[in-house]
Order: structure tokens, then C-alpha cells, then sequence
């Protein structure tokens, strides 16, 4: 890699996704930041984004609007109750509602149509594997499987320019340990967004999937989670 090298970078203004973020800029990347406004119903996190490329240094940070609530089919982009106060031993069990159908499957699509326009060949995302709600495009399969798809099926990787590589650094950290990492790096953590049902100031509810998986971690790492939740 050179000093020159690009990188795209899903970005949702989400705690593991500013971390892979800090990463990529860590190993060197001029990291170009992508976030999708899908439609879906927390949109602090937008905000988040913003406030988390700006801060970690993206050489550009592009937001590109698609509507999946067209689709639904989850509780993240329809007026289906976001579930709350769930046992992590339930959160690991199945798929919850909180799923977006295709959801990874079509931001990695919109990076690497972005990664080949800048003539890059790694595309950043952070999935985890480890301390998640059970979404299958969070698993090494998928990954490697759109991995294959991006270099058979796109002009870059059939007529030999380079090879896409999906980058997935936290993919099997708990979250006690990526935030330890993002520590490392010098992540503000309270730039970050991650719940699924903020209140209309943005104020995370501490109590879905998302909230509970990213205060258990805080807890393990003993570290303080920065950002402030409506009463629980």
C-alpha cells in the first residue's frame, strides 16, 4: 500500500463503524466515507456521521439517499415496535425484527460501485460476528461471498486493474474490545449513535438490541460510555 492508497468506508455513525473507520485511517488509507439515508427510522445517526468524518479526517464523506422502507420488512424501516429490554442470551438466538432485508448486501453494492469509480480496491465495513443482534450479513460467509461477487462482477476485477478486498477489522471482537480498540485509536465515542429508537432529540432509548449490546460493552471494558440515555 501506498501513502496515496483509498479506501471506502461504510459509515454509519455507529460505534463499530467510527472504529473501522479510525482503523483504515490508522493503516494509512485516504478513507472515503459512505453513508446511506435508507430510510430508516433513527436518523440521528446521520448526524453521527457527519460529526465522525469530519472529526476522524475522511478525505470525503458522501451520503447517498435510497429508500428501503419501499421494501419494509423490518422494524427499523416501518412503524413495527422496535423490541426492547431483551436477555443477550435472546438477542443471540435468531433474527430479530430490528433485520433490514438485503441491507448489507446493498451498502457493500453502493461501495463498491464507489470504490471502483476512485480506483480503489478495499472497501471498510464493521460488521461483527461476536456481540450482535444475529444479522447474517454480519458473518464471515457473507462477507467472503460478496467478496467474490465484487471481483467477478464488476470491469475492475474482470480485466485484471485489482483485487476488492472487504475489510472487516472487528469482525470477531466482542464489543468490550472494540471499544478498548477504539480507545487505542482515540476515538471521541461521544460523536457516536447507535440506538435504534432515539426520542426526537436523538437521545438513545437504553434499552433495544443496540443500546443494551453497546452499554454490556462499556461495562466489560470499564470504560464510561459518553453519550446520554433517556432514564431507564
Amino acid at each position: 500500500m501506498t501513502d496515496e492508497a483509498r479506501a471506502v468506508v461504510l459509515l454509519s455513525g455507529g460505534l463499530d463503524s467510527t472504529v473501522t473507520l479510525a482503523s483504515a485511517r490508522h493503516e494509512g488509507y485516504a478513507c472515503y466515507a459512505l453513508t446511506i439515508d435508507y430510510g430508516q427510522r433513527h436518523r440521528a445517526e446521520l448526524a453521527a456521521a457527519a460529526r465522525v468524518a469530519e472529526a476522524l479526517g475522511a478525505a470525503a464523506h458522501k451520503v447517498i439517499k435510497i429508500d428501503l422502507r419501499a421494501i419494509g420488512g423490518s422494524a427499523l424501516t416501518s412503524g413495527t415496535a422496535v423490541p426492547k429490554d431483551r436477555p443477550l442470551a435472546e438477542m443471540s438466538s435468531g433474527i430479530p425484527v430490528t433485520y433490514v432485508p438485503a441491507r448489507n448486501t446493498v451498502f457493500l453494492a453502493m461501495a463498491l460501485g464507489w470504490a471502483e469509480t476512485l480506483g480503489a480496491f478495499d472497501i471498510w465495513i464493521g460488521v461483527n460476528a461476536l456481540d450482535y443482534s444475529g444479522y447474517p450479513d454480519c458473518r464471515p460467509a457473507f462477507i467472503e461471498a460478496f467478496e467474490k461477487t465484487a471481483n467477478a462482477g464488476t470491469k475492475a476485477g474482470t480485466e485484471g486493474a485489482g483485487t476488492f478486498r472487504i475489510n472487516t477489522p472487528l469482525i470477531r471482537f466482542k464489543k468490550s474490545e472494540i471499544i478498548l480498540y477504539g480507545r487505542n485509536l482515540r476515538v471521541d465515542f461521544s460523536l457516536t449513535h447507535s440506538c435504534y429508537d432515539p426520542d426526537g432529540q436523538g437521545v438513545s432509548c437504553g434499552r433495544c438490541d443496540s443500546c443494551l449490546l453497546r452499554l454490556k460493552g462499556f461495562r466489560d471494558a470499564a470504560i464510561d460510555d459518553p453519550i446520554a440515555y433517556r432514564a431507564r
